[in-house]
């Protein structure tokens, strides 16, 4: 019945042989707590970042992606996608919205951008409007659409002391 103490103890010593004598019992004697921790902070700790999924040039997909990590698009996305950093190859398309807190364009993108950061490179295609806190576009991009600086892109958020004509139309309810 005390063997499995005996188990758990990594190198009995003479000292540890009295703990089992309080009225608290062999399991009250050496808390698990102390062994289990180390297992549990490595757990909870911070792990390395994972690579940027990439999604190769010979795949189509059709569908949203969505994540919070990072992308990377060499083949071709009919669908929306939302990440945290996303590349754009030269060779991919991408019909369908794109929002990511970085977003590098060195491909097609037929659609709405949305970014913190984004850069147009020189290869870029963009047939859509971009709405960013930041952006960069080099020489030789082509770029179809409209800019607009908003604070939080992201959310669609315009900048403070601006609303969208769209937003304040339907605020109060028809017939009211």
């Amino acid at each position: 019945m005390f063997s499995k103490s005996k188990i758990n103890d990594p190198s009995p010593k003479p000292a540890d042989s009295s703990a089992p004598k309080t009225d608290k019992g062999p399991d009250m004697a050496k808390p698990a707590a102390p062994q289990a921790a180390p297992s549990e902070f490595k757990a909870s700790a911070p792990k390395a970042k994972p690579p940027a999924s990439v999604l190769s040039s010979d795949l189509h997909v059709s569908g949203n992606l969505k994540t919070t990590g990072d992308i990377q698009v060499e083949g071709t996305v009919e669908g929306d996608i939302r990440a945290h950093l996303l590349t754009i190859g030269e060779g991919a398309t991408i019909k369908g919205e794109v929002i990511a807190d970085d977003v590098v364009i060195n491909g097609r993108i037929v659609g709405r951008v949305r970014g913190l950061k984004v850069r147009l490179t020189s290869t870029a295609r963009v047939e859509g409007d971009i709405i960013h806190k930041t952006i960069a576009i080099e020489s030789g991009a082509h770029f179809e659409g409209s800019v607009q600086r908003q604070d939080d892109p992201l959310n669609g958020k315009p900048k403070s002391g601006q609303a969208p004509a769209a937003a304040a139309a339907p605020a109060t309810p028809a017939g009211h």
